[in-house]
């Protein structure tokens, strides 16, 4: 493990400790049966983990994106999935940074305690992807309140989440000047809204990931949900998501450490031949690849958590952290289902859970192609392709 990590090793401690108390039968449980890791998420909360982020004058922690990466690292390194909670994490930063300070009253303390969930962000839409100013979903004021109308999809946690951060375009795009303006945050109440206006189709999928499509319908939200100005919403996204890349990146980083581990301690077991298959190169060297590209993903989190947590632009580092990361756990992945041959599709050993988990991060929250333009483009200068 790298060296920079040694600073955590209390946050470690304490993570592993709760850890300890959700075995790998119990994730094997909650994935068969494509539930919601109910205890275990109530546990986090309980003890203040999911209120890291949070100021303590608002009944958090106050620490940075550096320990909260690593909370999510070692959920995944102990055989969980981050991707149950990690949405409060990195949702919750754009309220801390751009909510107004009744906004920060009304709801941090809550989160803090766990008498609210904020778990999921309405951004992607069916027929724009991850083009996000090509948004349809708009927001338009009649009053003290105003209306949406639009879909989104891939939508995740709403079923086990109070609140939601919703991007909506607030000012036709043929109207701004950038296309990145005229688009504006507001928080959402998910029980009243479907109540009133919002539907929500689940969708199923190959790994146990509650995620969801949404269809909104004259949905009406107070004026006083309206995080920071109108039409400046883009840029407060992305608060949000540079802290998801980096998350997200250590997740990989906690699943990388986890396969490794995994194949290695298989491979020092396993015996074929009369001798341990670890003995041999052939099974030696992908594991040793894999953790390699680990390590070195790691020293990007570190960059990319060291910026963040300084309040300098951190776009390119948070992307190719999530970029390294996630390349680096896939391959640590194949590695460990290869070592264990036909034992890596048995349920019990837990490697094609895990495998299918660690192989969401090259398409999701963003795509591997994706980052690749990012930093072709904002990084290398080249020509803008799209």
């Amino acid at each position: 493990m790298s060296f920079l990590s040694d600073a955590y090793q209390d946050i470690r401690d304490g993570v592993r400790a709760l850890c300890a108390q959700f075995p790998a039968e119990y994730h094997r449980k909650v994935d068969a049966e494509k539930a919601y890791p109910e205890a275990f998420v109530d546990a986090l909360t309980r003890e203040g983990w999911m209120s890291a982020l949070i100021p303590e004058e608002y009944g958090g922690s106050g620490l940075g994106l550096a320990e909260a990466s690593v909370i999510m690292e070692e959920i995944n390194r102990a055989g969980g999935n981050s991707g149950a909670c990690h949405g409060q994490m990195y949702n919750l930063t754009t309220l801390v940074r751009h909510g107004s300070d009744a906004q920060r009253q009304r709801i941090l303390p809550k989160l803090a305690s766990g008498a609210l969930r904020l778990q999921s962000m309405g951004v992607t839409e069916p027929t724009t992807g991850t083009d996000t100013t090509q948004l349809k979903t708009t927001a338009v004021k009649r009053g003290d309140r105003y209306v949406v109308n639009g879909q989104k999809v891939w939508i995740s946690r709403v079923q086990h989440s109070d609140l939601m951060i919703l991007l909506a375009r607030t000012t036709p795009l043929s109207e701004v000047q950038k296309k990145s303006d005229g688009m504006s945050i507001f928080l959402v109440d998910i029980k009243e809204a479907m109540q009133t206006g919002m539907e929500v189709k689940p969708i199923a999928n190959m790994v146990n990931h509650e995620t969801n499509e949404l269809f909104f319908d004259n949905l009406e939200i107070p004026e006083e949900n309206l995080i920071g100005e109108e039409g400046r919403g883009f840029k407060y996204i992305l608060t949000g998501l540079n802290a998801e890349r980096t998350l997200i990146a250590a997740e990989c980083i906690g699943d990388g450490y986890w396969f490794t581990d995994k194949a290695a301690a298989y491979a020092g077991e396993r015996r074929v031949f009369g001798r341990p298959i670890g003995q041999n190169q052939g099974v030696q060297f992908p594991i040793a690849e894999a953790f390699i590209e680990v390590e070195a993903a790691n020293l990007m989190r570190w960059k990319a958590c060291a910026l963040y947590d300084a309040g300098q632009p951190c776009g390119a580092e948070a992307n190719m952290a999530k970029y390294l990361a996630a390349k680096a756990s896939w391959e640590a992945a194949n590695a460990c289902i290869q070592t264990h041959g036909g034992f890596g599709f048995a349920n019990e050993y837990d490697v094609e859970r895990k495998f299918r988990e660690t192989r969401l991060y090259q398409v999701a929250p963003i795509s591997t192609n994706l980052i690749l333009s990012y930093v072709a483009e904002h990084v290398l200068g080249l020509p803008r392709s799209f």
